[in-house]
């Protein structure tokens, strides 16, 4: 390795920030890991007096960087970059909100490009949590999912960065609540009826108040509930504008991939045909069912010959996924995974499954490593 005086980079620290890369001592055993924060000035110039140095590789952009990792590391990046994402949003935007998300959000964009499978999976296979973290899971998978769309749809590299962070922003006023409405088997109370009307221009206020004044960003918080009939909410325009327009259709996408108190998360293939039915014809609508496919990398999938696995990669079509194999035709469980291409008649995907036609539940990780193996 080579490395380089902290201080010739300290210019890149930003004091109560995670640290963009690990700082070393002077003999070049770990000191501070990236992402932890320097929390004073004073502690920044203790490391300066001390010698502290950092390794040059990790000088590089996030895409140079994560493009030169072998792809079996990827998942512990994933879970930083969407840890990190979600301190920002679960903090209460205030100014230096604007910055905190482009730090943050930069790795996550960089590994959505280096990996698109891997990306769809954090949308299907988001681990668990509390009220304020379900509301921040859904957001991100509509994030990851606007970006992924935008790009099959040729937007410039600047429009793709604002769409992300609108879809990442949208429900930004309402967090908590949608993580309560997940767990309510009762009708929304008035109060939370008003809440939701109100979310839309609540969460354009809270990103003014922080500081953010790209228009088109703002817009289509405020219009990602808008119909171009007129229908929508909160104010019923019909001039939504093309932003908000995709960030809808993929926040109603990601909805139907998540589980609710009062129902299960619909499988891969119906939310993408039930996409179809309520959209049919529409540009945006297509291009995410084309980039998801019916059965997207994450979901569980039973064989034309009895074999049950996971679809761990897009194939040539939307309906020819690769697949991880975990059990055989005669329902054995298999002692490797076998990865089968389904467009081959013999292993055609009959239909999608849930977790539990396995006999066990698995975590992200767990099918992340089956995607790399």
């Amino acid at each position: 390795m080579s490395y380089t005086a902290l201080a010739a980079v300290a210019h890149r620290i930003q004091v109560g920030q995670p640290l963009p890369f690990n700082v070393r001592n002077a003999d070049s055993t770990l000191l501070l890991a990236r992402g932890h924060r320097v929390t004073t000035a004073g502690q920044l110039q203790a490391l300066l007096d001390r010698g502290a140095l950092v390794d040059l590789t990790e000088l590089l952009g996030d895409r140079e960087r994560l493009a030169q990792l072998p792809r079996e590391q990827l998942p512990s990046f994933w879970r930083e970059g969407l840890g990190r994402v979600a301190e920002v949003l679960q903090s209460s935007p205030a100014p230096g909100f604007r910055d905190a998300l482009d730090s943050a959000a930069q790795p996550v964009l960089a590994l959505i490009e280096r990996d698109p499978d891997l990306a769809i999976f954090q949308v299907l296979r988001q681990e668990g949590g509390e009220r304020a973290a379900y509301g921040v899971r859904r957001s991100v998978g509509a994030a990851i999912t606007a970006y992924l769309v935008a790009r099959r749809l040729n937007w410039d590299a600047e429009a793709l960065e604002r769409c992300f962070k609108a879809a990442l922003t949208m429900n930004l006023a309402m967090l908590e609540l949608q993580g309560e409405l997940a767990e309510q088997r009762t009708p929304l109370t008035p109060a939370q009826h008003a809440a939701v009307l109100r979310h839309p221009l609540r969460g354009r206020e809270m990103l003014e108040q922080a500081g953010i004044t790209d228009r088109d960003w703002l817009l289509a918080v405020e219009r990602h509930h808008e119909r171009e009939d007129g229908s929508g909410y909160p104010t019923g325009t019909t001039e939504v504008g093309e932003i908000a327009s995709l960030v809808r259709r993929v926040d109603t996408y990601t909805a139907k991939l998540a589980a609710r108190g009062h129902r299960g998360a619909l499988a891969a293939d119906v939310a993408g045909r039930q996409m179809f039915m309520q959209d049919p014809g529409h540009p945006m609508t297509a291009a995410l069912v084309k980039e998801f496919g019916i059965y997207p990398p994450g979901c569980f999938v039973r064989l034309v010959s009895g074999a049950l696995g996971v679809v761990v990669g897009r194939g040539p079509t939307v309906a020819t996924p690769i697949v991880a194999c975990l059990i055989g035709p005669g329902g054995r469980a298999l002692p490797a995974p076998l990865r089968v291409d389904t467009a081959e008649r013999v292993h055609t995907v009959s239909g999608v499954v849930g977790d539990h036609a396995f006999g066990r539940e698995f975590t992200a990780d767990e099918l992340m490593q089956l995607a790399l193996a």
